[in-house]
């Protein structure tokens, strides 16, 4: 019994008088052992994804940086070193399109007939007007209403490329006219290019237009150049459209009620009447003729409209003197370069045909 009991008390005891102390520092070693086992199974499950992962972005980041600090390097550099040996230039479009664009129509600027084109330096943003760059050739072309570039501005040159809209196939080609152009002294006018197809067919349904350098020059690098997107319209009527107000030097056919190649526009162009200028002179001359020239094929409404539309005419500011031998030049008759009479010269004194209308009703 002695030794059996003995035998007991070597065993280790598994009674309820445990102090809570020691069960509490068991179940926190037992609770860190799970979490380190969880852990290490966690890690071993997520190291195959993470690892790439973490290795990917962490090159992305250092390659962000050194290509910072490599611009940063060759900027500080570019400005010791004398613009002849290495030059940043890029062409630029200094007008903006006159819109509605139409197929057939002169493709025009905001503030005039032509589209300025200007050769500038990056680093000072001056015109380039010397050098073998200022007088280089230059091409315009069409690009896609979507091409953008990276962040809008930085595009590649096989970007500016690979978006060069072509002509339909079996059609002419899309940008007729002086698509090769000399800059002179930095600068080009383009005066002469029109659209032979509509915009409807592409992938944006517009259009840009882009300017790019055709020659190259050792050390120096010119960037292309695009214009905002427009809409071209297949408008065939604007062709034969009416202008308001017509000009002088209009083919008599842009006045109201005169079609191009019918038969008031024959009758006209026998008589040597092809200008709404010639069209006024005749007007103001001599207006029974101009209405027999017409016929009887235009109603007296019909007169009346093309009439008062030739005299919305913007006329220059020239004005003539017609003064008889006798009078010597104290007398005559004073009028604008359409033939209308617009004052009189009386004993020297000028006197405008208002006044003059004004006096006969009293």
């Amino acid at each position: 019994m002695a030794q059996k009991r003995q035998s007991e008390e070597g065993k280790p005891r598994f009674d309820g008088n445990i102090s809570p102390e020691e069960k509490r520092r068991k179940f926190n070693l037992k609770s860190v052992v799970q979490e380190v086992i969880k852990m290490q199974s966690v890690q071993h499950l997520l190291e195959p994804i993470l690892e790439p992962l973490i290795r990917r972005v962490v090159k992305e980041e250092v390659e962000l940086a050194l290509r910072k600090h490599l611009a940063n390097m060759k900027r500080s550099i570019g400005k010791g070193i004398d613009s002849s040996e290495s030059r940043n230039l890029k062409l630029q479009f200094a007008t903006k399109l006159s819109l509605p664009v139409f197929t057939g129509a002169r493709i025009e600027g905001e503030e005039g007939p032509a589209i300025k084109v200007i050769l500038v330096d990056t680093l000072t943003g001056k015109i380039v007007n010397s050098g073998p760059e200022s007088s280089s050739r230059v091409e315009i072309v069409v690009l896609e209403g979507d091409f953008d570039g990276d962040e809008g501005e930085n595009w590649t040159l096989e970007e500016f490329k690979n978006n060069i809209v072509r002509e339909r196939e079996g059609k002419k080609p899309l940008l007729t006219g002086d698509v090769l152009l000399n800059l002179k002294e930095g600068i080009c006018l383009v005066s002469e290019i029109s659209f032979t197809d509509n915009s409807s067919w592409t992938r944006s349904r517009k259009f840009r237009l882009g300017v790019r350098a055709v020659d190259n020059f050792d050390g120096t690098s010119i960037r292309e150049a695009k214009t905002e997107s427009f809409v071209v319209r297949d408008h065939r009527g604007e062709l034969y459209k009416k202008h308001h107000p017509p000009s002088l030097f209009d083919e008599v056919w842009r006045l109201e009620k005169i079609g191009k190649d019918g038969a008031f526009h024959k009758r006209l162009s026998r008589e040597n009447i092809n200008t709404v200028k010639d069209f006024l002179i005749l007007l103001f001359i001599d207006p029974p003729r101009l209405r027999h020239i017409l016929g009887t094929g235009m109603s007296a409404k019909m007169w009346e409209v093309t009439v008062e539309h030739a005299r919305t005419c913007v006329l220059d500011k020239r004005i003539f003197l017609y003064c008889p031998p006798v009078s010597q030049q104290k007398t005559g008759v004073v009028f604008n370069v359409v033939g209308q009479v617009i004052g009189l010269l009386s004993e020297g004194q000028y006197v405008p045909i208002d006044k003059l209308l004004m006096a006969k009703t009293w």
